[in-house]
């Protein structure tokens, strides 16, 4: 049994597969103190709250209007089927090196590239080499119809890129990378400059679009295995999840280690338009201030063989999703924060995906980074490796709100459970409108209170009129927020402002 940073306690070796994304243990049985020591504590779903007279509203992110900022331009990038995105990939801000790092696709199935930007926006592709290209991972042997041939080709399907500071700095790079094709292990390895990656082993064998991530918060290198299960009504795409202590030494595992974890459930709706039943694509994850964000992307239809005969994407879209425990994930709206457009002549017509670090934050907003397919109609009925459905994939970018994926809105007020914390010095709200923060006991008693914020503001601090919040690390307490307007998240800093909460992608400051 653990305990977790937050206080849940989580026993892995017995931990309950998932019914659906409604049905979480730590919000049924929620601690009785809960720990907000680390990161800035978001109103995601109700594990903090008390009660409330607040409603919560759901937040999409607003695409870029300078999208794609990357697209197939280069010879090896528009070869057989144009492709210039991360899927899942990486797009990342190095921390230490101040720059924004991009690993892609380049052609349908065919080569990973390399790409920087300095803003975010507008990306380079490095001569890697001396070479004239940005391509890493070359491999020769390349054949339309050769899929796996073991650790040597190279050949991209499904990628995954982590940037991990706490490595040697000759493993700060981790890579996951699936050939296309069937039921095949997966090659990972280790890099110390992001282009040339070494060690490289062999995973257990897992099908496309699996994926793998890092909770930060137990330590754990995660893979998010797609996999097939069945019910009465029939198969179905599902999720596994395997997770380990050592990245490269974890990468093999057996059948009773990875195990069935979640899936699209009842409350996932068909597209009126289309009808097909919903089904969970993919799975991309990675810590966020205090907890695990992650990107369901579900798979609305049709079916390949009818957008074959099209030479249209399939409709994939994207609804966030979040976890405590780094397990069990709710997911309290099921409308999409990034949609696929749909329509004939946009760049993102279909098959919207995230990509692997999900998130960076950047000033007061987050950045999200997501792939979108064009399609091409002229390529209907080709062979799948050509045909339109999987041409002309770029990479855009939304942007939200910092920590506005939800918020409390309305006139009313929200109290909060048992909290405590250790090592902080200040209290930090992220509010639009008024917002007034009482000081109470654990049982309810007011202590103090703020003067009232009243503005827009992802991180002011609001002092106490007369409590030290130092004074209180270790002590149980509980908050009150009195609100006219939206509430997003509040947190304990310490004496240089940081709530120590996890960063996503990277942290622009």
């Amino acid at each position: 049994m653990e305990r977790l940073y937050n206080n849940i306690l989580f026993d892995f070796a017995t931990r309950q597969t998932p019914i659906d994304a409604e049905k979480v243990p730590y919000l049924q049985n929620p601690p009785e103190v809960i720990d907000v020591t680390v990161g800035r504590q978001l109103f995601v779903d109700d594990f903090l709250i008390d009660s409330t007279t607040l409603t919560p509203t759901y937040h999409s992110a607003k695409k870029f209007e300078g999208n794609p900022v990357l697209f197939p331009e280069t010879p090896w990038e528009i070869a057989q089927s144009p492709v210039a995105c991360p899927k899942s990939g990486g797009v990342w801000y190095d921390e230490e090196e101040k720059l924004f790092k991009m690993w892609y696709e380049a052609g349908w199935l065919r080569h990973m590239c390399y790409a920087t930007s300095a803003d975010g926006i507008h990306w380079t592709r490095p001569d890697l080499d001396g070479e004239g290209t940005n391509l890493i991972l070359k491999y020769d042997g390349y054949e339309d119809t050769k899929y796996f041939d073991g650790p040597a080709y190279l050949r991209p399907d499904s990628t995954t890129v982590f940037i991990d500071y706490a490595a040697p700095k000759s493993e700060k790079y981790k890579l996951f990378l699936r050939n296309p094709g069937g039921n095949s292990p997966a090659i990972v390895g280790v890099s110390g400059d992001g282009v040339h990656f070494e060690k490289i082993a062999l995973t257990s064998e897992v099908y496309d679009r699996s994926t793998m991530f890092y909770n930060p918060f137990r330590k754990k290198w995660v893979y998010s295995i797609r996999s097939t299960h069945d019910n009465e009504a029939g198969w179905f795409r599902a999720r596994d999840y395997r997770e380990c202590d050592d990245f490269l030494q974890g990468a093999a595992w057996s059948e009773e280690e990875a195990k069935f974890w979640m899936a699209a459930d009842s409350l996932d709706k068909p597209l009126p338009y289309i009808g097909f039943a919903p089904q969970l694509y993919n799975v991309d994850c990675v810590g966020y201030e205090s907890l695990m964000l992650g990107m369901f992307q579900i798979m609305y239809g049709p079916e390949n063989h009818i957008c074959e005969a099209a030479g249209v994407p399939k409709i994939t879209e994207l609804i966030p999703m979040y976890s405590r425990d780094g397990y069990h994930f709710s997911r309290p709206n099921r409308d999409s924060i990034i949609h696929a457009e749909i329509h004939k002549g946009a760049w993102d017509r279909g098959y919207v995906q995230s990509v692997g670090g999900v998130t960076i934050i950047h000033g007061d907003e987050l950045w999200i980074y997501y792939v979108g397919f064009g399609g091409d109609e002229r390529h209907a009925g080709e062979p799948w490796f050509t045909n339109g459905i999987y041409r002309n994939g770029a990479t855009g970018l939304a942007k939200l709100r910092r920590d506005g994926f939800v918020s409390l809105d309305g006139r009313g007020s929200i109290t909060t459970r048992k909290l405590t914390f250790t090592g902080k010095s200040s209290l930090l709200v992220n509010a639009k409108g008024r917002v007034q923060i009482f000081l109470l006991d654990e049982e309810g008693n007011e202590l103090d209170q703020t003067a009232p914020f009243v503005g827009d503001s992802t991180g002011e601090i609001l002092p106490f009129t007369h409590t030290d919040v130092a004074t209180l690390n270790g002590k149980t307490i509980r908050l009150r927020f009195e609100v006219d307007g939206e509430l997003y998240a509040f947190g304990f800093a310490d004496e240089s402002g940081d709530c120590g909460g996890a960063h996503g992608a990277g942290l622009v400051k």
